[in-house]
């Protein structure tokens, strides 16, 4: 008599440790478990199903394993009219931890209210998760999370070839695996008639705006909602010049008025009722000062350090010194030197301490620490333990993914072209105004500039948050940030309207 024994992935992994295998993650698996929540007053239960799933090339040979989390609600008898939020985070080179624990997930991190860590660390139940009108996946790319490119390291015993680096870590080539990997998830989890929605964080914005297309035009898959969380768009970042520069200039406002750094006249008066002022002077008078670099007069250029100073709590001497054009590194270290302490970058409510006040930037960016305080230990817990998912695989916080090729980025334009092709299409652009990495008005800015014509503006929703890059670590902002997903997405529905103009 045969005896057939089904190997889940707990008893695999014991095997492994007994047989002394290398540390390898199964190219395609799954682990599911049983869970219940409570959201919005409502309990229900749902299925947590995690894994890994291939990333194939032209002849069918795994060259890369994805892990993914996906969430679906129990009980719901019609798949199809039901949504899928698909999530990424960014980097590159960033796992999907982020959002994943502290944001749209049914568990969040346990930390208090504004967001700093507290021990024990772990996970407890999110009362504000989309659970309960989408289905959701996160993904991490290759090389984040437990995902790997296969060989890993080194070369392919059995061909003899390397990783080809080309295929994964560049924004066009980022885009077309995951487009691919995403068509095969779909299929197999029965899911093409459902509305469709995908959000990135950070360089995750980049990723879904280029996605938006590639999933369109090469995989057939229409979206009805793009949702960036805190954009980083290269076009103004990396790019530099007038705009660039003077773009910074609301974010310094935003975290000068939260450390109560500004002239009276602008701290007396709330947070949004000052930045439309500073938002104002920077589209009208700074970005055609700076323009005009080393032949701006002598009396313009000191009425605009007056002014900058101003809206920034930085003294006018300092920006004079820097021609008017102020790094944010210099921010977050100069705007409370008087105090002893810097500013973070991602998020500028954060403290930090410095071996020495001098200096042109920090020694260390204070929210990362505080923020791999928390994440770290809860992730690994929360995956191994709670989601049964057992590997002797490193979660990369951030992978070895660099170097990234930017080259030929024309995201923006592929958002514009998939809207203009798809008229369910809409955007949604999250923001923290103490976000110091990729600023809320840098993400305004991007939002207008993706359609010049203007005529797809209504499509568009933009919401501003008082935290940083991850707003959603602030208890109040995680439950804000979640009901404006939770409306853009209903709001996006079909109900049963053609696609046309």
């Amino acid at each position: 008599m045969k005896i057939k024994v089904l190997l889940t992935i707990p008893v695999l992994f014991y095997l492994q440790l007994l047989l002394g295998q290398n540390r390898t993650l199964p190219v395609d698996t799954t682990v599911t478990t049983q869970h219940s929540v409570t959201i919005n007053g409502t309990t229900f239960s749902y299925t947590a199903k995690t894994g890994t799933q291939p990333v194939w090339d032209e002849l069918g040979k795994p060259i890369a394993s994805l892990h993914y989390t996906y969430y679906t609600r129990n009980g719901v008898k019609d798949r199809s009219s039901r949504p899928l939020l698909i999530s990424f985070n960014g980097g590159p080179g960033s796992g999907s931890v982020w959002m994943h624990l502290a944001y749209t997930g049914p568990r969040i991190l346990k930390i208090d209210d504004e967001g700093y860590p507290v021990q024990p660390y772990g996970v407890k139940q999110n009362p504000f998760s989309v659970l309960d009108v989408t289905d959701i996946v996160y993904v991490n790319p290759a090389n984040t999370g437990y995902s790997r490119t296969i060989p890993e390291t080194g070369k392919d015993p059995e061909s003899g070839k390397e990783v080809d680096r080309s295929k994964f870590f560049g924004i066009n080539a980022d885009i077309k695996y995951l487009a691919e990997w995403l068509n095969t998830f779909v299929t197999r989890n029965s899911r093409w008639r459902s509305p469709k929605y995908i959000i990135g964080e950070s360089y995750g914005g980049t990723r879904v705006m280029g996605l938006s297309l590639a999933l369109q035009n090469q995989q057939w898959m229409y979206l009805n909602g793009v949702i960036m969380v805190s954009p980083a768009d290269y076009k103004v970042i990396r790019v530099g010049g007038p705009v660039s520069d003077a773009l910074k200039l609301p974010y310094f406002t935003a975290a000068a008025w939260h450390h109560k750094a500004l002239p009276a006249t602008l701290q007396d008066k709330d947070l949004l009722e000052i930045l439309p002022e500073a938002e104002e002077y920077t589209i009208n008078s700074l970005i055609p000062a700076i323009a005009k670099g080393g032949f701006i007069s002598d009396t313009e250029k000191n009425a605009v350090a007056e002014k900058m100073a101003y809206y920034s709590g930085l003294t006018k001497q300092e920006i004079l010194d820097q021609n008017l054009i102020v790094p944010t590194s210099y921010f977050w270290k100069s705007l409370l030197r008087d105090r002893g302490y810097t500013v973070g970058r991602l998020d500028s409510r954060y403290l930090g301490l410095d071996k020495q006040q001098a200096g042109m930037r920090p020694d260390y960016n204070s929210e990362i620490t505080s923020w791999l305080h928390s994440f770290t230990p809860a992730i690994n817990y929360y995956l191994q333990e709670e989601l049964n998912f057992k590997t002797d695989i490193k979660y990369n916080m951030f992978g070895p993914v660099r170097p990234w090729d930017n080259e030929n980025d024309n995201t923006r334009d592929d958002l514009r072209q998939a809207m203009a092709q798809n008229p369910y299409l809409n955007v949604l652009v999250q923001s923290g105004y103490y976000d110091g990495a990729t600023t809320y008005f840098n993400a305004k800015y991007t939002m207008w500039q993706v359609d010049p014509s203007g005529r797809m503006k209504d499509r568009f929703e933009f919401k501003g948050y008082r935290s940083g890059h991850m707003m959603y670590l602030r208890r109040e902002d995680l439950k804000q940030a979640n009901d404006d997903i939770r409306a853009f997405i209903k709001r996006t529905q079909s109900d049963g309207k053609s696609a046309k103009y």
